[in-house]
């Protein structure tokens, strides 16, 4: 696997199309949580899957620019802004993003969050 880098908006825009295509659609607060755990496990590949930066918040970690393009949706399912055939990721980088998406998206967002902030995990350190 060769490593290459995504901006987030890019990623944040396969996950929402994604969970849309799969009639499974998510918040912005999932996204957010989604997004993090994509880039935790690429993380522990070392590979950074997108070079933007997650900041500490009250609910988990956030990229605020995903956060605020998204803000208008509120807590209800994120519509899709581009067409997902507009969105191109390396083969191998899908089946793990898809993986991923699969077994996050089914669970509510302070389940996914609970792991995100468990003593001692990095997001608990920072915040």
């Amino acid at each position: 696997m060769l490593e290459k880098n995504y901006n987030a908006e890019t990623i944040a825009e396969y996950v929402i199309h994604k969970c849309a295509q799969d009639d499974c659609p998510i918040s912005n607060l999932q996204l957010q949580n989604i997004l993090y755990c994509i880039q935790r496990y690429f993380l522990d590949l070392d590979i950074v899957l997108f070079l933007d930066d997650f900041e500490a918040w009250k609910f988990g970690p956030v990229l605020p620019d995903i956060f605020y393009k998204y803000f208008m949706f509120g807590a209800r399912p994120i519509k899709p802004i581009k067409q997902i055939d507009s969105i191109s990721l390396d083969k191998d980088y899908e089946d793990i993003i898809n993986s991923i998406i699969e077994r996050k998206r089914i669970l509510k967002p302070w389940e996914i969050g609970s792991d995100i902030r468990r003593d001692n995990g990095a997001w608990s350190v920072i915040y």
